[in-house]
C-alpha cells in the first residue's frame, strides 16, 4: 500500500485532501507544519487552533497524525529573505519562497524520511505524467502561480487530490463526510501576519525611513512613512487626496538613493504602465521551451488571479527580459512572472 503523507493546514482542502486519499486505498499519514511560532495576548500559540482542527479532522478520516516544527527553516529561508526584500525596496511573495523551501523541501525531506512515497497537499494545482504543472480546474481558486519554483522531481512525488475539483465541490465533499472543517472560512494574505495590519508588523521588524512623497518633476506632495510600505500601482492610504485635479493619486516608482515616493496623478497615467520587463532568478518546472537567447512566444501572469497576458520572453541563463504583447499596469519588482503555454505552468522568474 502506497504511503501518503498529507500536509494537514487546519483547514478543508487538505482536509479533503486526505479523505479523498484515504477513500482511494492509499495509507495516509496527516503531518501539521508549524512554520511560525507566535503567541497571542493570552500566551497561547496563533496555531493552536488549526492545529486543533487537524486532530479533530484526521480523527473522524481515521488517520494518524502529527505535528511538525519547520519554524527555524521558514526563519531561516523565508522570513529573512522577505525582510531583505522589503529592505531593498522590493514586494516579495514569500508564498512562492514557502512552497519551494518548505512544503517541498523540508516537508518532503520528512515525509521520504518517515517511509512516504508521496507528499500531498490541498492546492488547486493538478499534474500529469510528465511531471508537469499543470492549472487547476477551478478559475477562482487555480494556484499554481505560487508552485512555479518547483522542479518536476518534487512534482513527481507530490499529489494534488483537489486540483481537478471546483472549490465548492471540497466544500460539498467535506459536508457530506461530517468533517468539523466543512465551513472553515478560507485564510488569507501572507501566514505569519494573520489578520494584523501590515504596516504594524513590517514596521516591528524594520526601521521606518519617513521621506518625501513628490511628483515626477519633483514637486513634494506629502510625506511617506517609509518606502517599504508602498507598492506600485498603490492608491489607498497615501493621504493626498484632494489635490491637483481631483483625481486619485497612485505610487508609481520609489527613488531608493534620495528616499522618495514618487507618485502620479490618474489611474491611466504612462509612468503606471511599461512595455518590457528584466527579470532574474529565472526558473523551470522541467525543460525550457527554447534554447537560451532564442525568443519564445508565452503567457504570463504578474501577479496572483492576474488574466493570462501575452509576451515574448528572452532568456539567458537565469536571467532574462519579457516584451508584452500589451502594456502592462504597476508591474513591480520582487514579485514574480510565472510563464505558461496552455495549462502548462513552464516556470517563472522575478521582476527587476
Amino acid at each position: 500500500m502506497t504511503r501518503v503523507v498529507v500536509g494537514m493546514s487546519g483547514g478543508v482542502d487538505s482536509a479533503v485532501s486526505a479523505l479523498l486519499l484515504k477513500r482511494q486505498g492509499f495509507d495516509v499519514i496527516g503531518v501539521f507544519m508549524n512554520n511560525w511560532e507566535e503567541k497571542d495576548e493570552n500566551g497561547v500559540c496563533t496555531s493552536q487552533p488549526d492545529w486543533e482542527d487537524v486532530q479533530n479532522t484526521c480523527d473522524m478520516i481515521g488517520i494518524p497524525y502529527y505535528s511538525v516544527n519547520f519554524a527555524k527553516e521558514y526563519e531561516d529561508r523565508v522570513f529573512s529573505h522577505f525582510l531583505n526584500e522589503y529592505q531593498a525596496g522590493r514586494t516579495p511573495n514569500p508564498d512562492v519562497l514557502c512552497n519551494r523551501e518548505i512544503k517541498f523541501r523540508a516537508f518532503l525531506d520528512y515525509a521520504m524520511k518517515i517511509g512516504a512515497e508521496k507528499i500531498a497537499t490541498g492546492h488547486f494545482v493538478r499534474t500529469n505524467e510528465q511531471g508537469q504543472l499543470l492549472k487547476g480546474a477551478d478559475p477562482n481558486k487555480e494556484q499554481s502561480y505560487f508552485l512555479y519554483m518547483l522542479k518536476d522531481w518534487q512534482l513527481k512525488k507530490s499529489l494534488f487530490p483537489v486540483g481537478g475539483l471546483l472549490k465548492s465541490e471540497v466544500r460539498e465533499i467535506a459536508k457530506s463526510a461530517g468533517l468539523p472543517v466543512s465551513e472553515k472560512k478560507d485564510s488569507t494574505g501572507i501566514c505569519f501576519i494573520g489578520e494584523r495590519r501590515f504596516k504594524s508588523f513590517l514596521m516591528s521588524y524594520l526601521p521606518a525611513h519617513p521621506g518625501d512623497m513628490v511628483t515626477e518633476d519633483g514637486k513634494v506632495m506629502g510625506r511617506h512613512d517609509g518606502l517599504m510600505y508602498y507598492t506600485i500601482g498603490q492608491r489607498k492610504g497615501l493621504g493626498i487626496g484632494g489635490q491637483g485635479d481631483g483625481r486619485s493619486w497612485f505610487v508609481a516608482d520609489k527613488d531608493m538613493i534620495n528616499n522618495r515616493l514618487i507618485v502620479v496623478q490618474g489611474e491611466d497615467h504612462p509612468k503606471l504602465y511599461r512595455e518590457d520587463a528584466r527579470l532574474e532568478q529565472i526558473t523551470w518546472t522541467g525543460d525550457a521551451p527554447r534554447r537560451e537567447g532564442e525568443p519564445v512566444s508565452i503567457k504570463v501572469k504578474l501577479r496572483y488571479r492576474q488574466k493570462d497576458q501575452g509576451a515574448t520572453l528572452t532568456y539567458q541563463g537565469d536571467k532574462g527580459s519579457l516584451v508584452f504583447d500589451e502594456k502592462q499596469r504597476a508591474v513591480t519588482p520582487g514579485q514574480s512572472a510565472v510563464f505558461y503555454q496552455g495549462d502548462v505552468c513552464l516556470g517563472g522568474g522575478i521582476v527587476v
